[in-house]
C-alpha cells in the first residue's frame, strides 16, 4: 500500500521518536530519526493518534473494512478449505486448511493447517501444523497434531544482525532492525542455537586488518516462568583469523524478548550475523 510521509514533523518534547509516515489503512509508523520504528501507546497518543492494544497498532483514522477488504487484500492467493487472510494482508500465498494471517502482515507463504501468523509480521514462511509466527523474517515449522495447542512444538529460525565500531556491548537486533527482538511466549522453554559470524569491514585501528573474521556457537536454554526469563548457556570459539582478541557474543534477555550481544574492539567495523535455530515447547501451564 502506498503511504503519505511526515517528513516535517519535530519530535516532541521528551520523545525520540516521531511520527513519520501514514498507510493508506491508516497505520502510523514512527521513526528515530533513521529506522522506521513500531510506536508504543505513549508515543502513539502523545502525537494525537488512537492506539489499538489489541493489535498493537497506532492510527491516523478508522479503516473501513467494507470498502476497503478487497484492496487491502488484493494479491492474496488462498487454496484450500477454512484459510482467512485478516483486513490489511497482502502478497500473501495460502496452500492448506484452517490457516489464518492475523492482518497488516506482508509477502509469506503459508503450507499445512491450523497455522498463523501475527498481526503485524512480514515475510515469513510457516509450514506444518499448528505452527506460530510471531518474528518478521522468520521461518517455522509447526510439528503438532491437530489438537494440540498452537505453537506448543515448533521449530523457528531467526536471523540477528549489528555492525559494532567500538570496545562496547551491543544488542543485535532481529533482522538487523533497531529494536525488533523475538519475544519468548509465556510458560515457554526454549533451546537455542546460534552460529555467529563476524568479519571486520573498515576501521582505523592499526592492529588487524579488514578481512579479520571470528566464528562462534553459542547455545543454551531459555525458560520464561510466568513472564520472568532466565538463561543457561555455552559458547564455543570456532575459527577465528586476524586479531579478534576482544570481540564476544553473549546470549542475553531484557524482559521476555531474547537476542545476542555482541561486542567489538575500538576504531574497527565489524559486521556481525547470528543465525538462531530454536526449538520451542509452549506449555500452557503455569511454570
Amino acid at each position: 500500500m502506498s503511504r503519505t510521509q511526515n517528513e516535517s514533523l519535530s519530535f516532541n518534547t521528551g520523545f525520540k521518536v516521531k511520527p513519520s509516515e501514514v498507510s493508506l489503512l491508516g497505520i502510523v509508523s514512527f521513526t528515530d530519526g533513521n529506522t522506521i520504528v513500531t510506536p508504543n501507546q505513549l508515543q502513539c497518543e502523545a502525537y494525537g493518534y488512537t492506539y489499538d492494544k489489541v493489535t498493537g497498532t497506532c492510527s491516523a483514522f478508522r479503516y473501513n473494512t467494507n470498502l476497503n477488504r478487497r484492496v487491502a487484500n488484493e494479491n492474496n492467493k488462498t487454496f484450500g478449505t477454512g484459510n482467512t487472510t485478516e483486513t490489511g494482508t497482502n502478497n500473501t500465498l495460502i496452500m492448506g486448511e484452517n490457516n489464518t494471517v492475523k492482518g497488516f502482515s506482508r509477502n509469506s507463504v503459508i503450507t499445512g493447517s491450523q497455522n498463523e501468523i501475527a498481526n503485524g509480521v512480514d515475510n515469513v514462511s510457516v509450514s506444518g501444523t499448528l505452527a506460530e509466527a510471531t518474528a518478521s523474517g522468520s521461518t517455522v515449522q509447526g510439528g503438532n497434531n491437530p489438537t494440540d495447542a498452537l505453537g506448543m512444538r515448533q521449530a523457528i529460525q531467526l536471523q540477528y544482525g549489528r555492525q559494532t565500531t567500538d570496545n562496547g556491548t551491543e544488542s543485535a537486533y532481529l533482522n538487523n532492525v533497531t529494536g525488533e527482538f523475538f519475544e519468548v511466549p509465556l510458560n515457554s522453554i526454549i533451546y537455542f542455537h546460534a552460529d555467529t559470524l563476524a568479519v571486520r569491514v573498515g576501521g582505523s585501528s592499526g592492529e588487524g586488518a579488514v578481512g579479520d573474521y571470528a566464528s562462534y556457537v553459542e547455545r543454551g536454554v531459555v525458560i520464561n516462568k510466568s513472564g520472568v526469563l532466565s538463561i543457561q548457556r555455552e559458547r564455543d570459539t570456532i575459527k577465528t583469523s586476524g586479531d579478534v582478541t576482544n570481540w564476544r557474543i553473549l546470549a542475553s534477555k531484557s524482559g521476555t524478548n531474547f537476542f545476542l550481544t555482541v561486542r567489538g574492539q575500538s576504531n574497527m567495523d565489524i559486521e556481525w550475523n547470528c543465525n538462531v535455530n530454536i526449538t520451542q515447547i509452549k506449555t500452557g501451564v503455569t511454570l
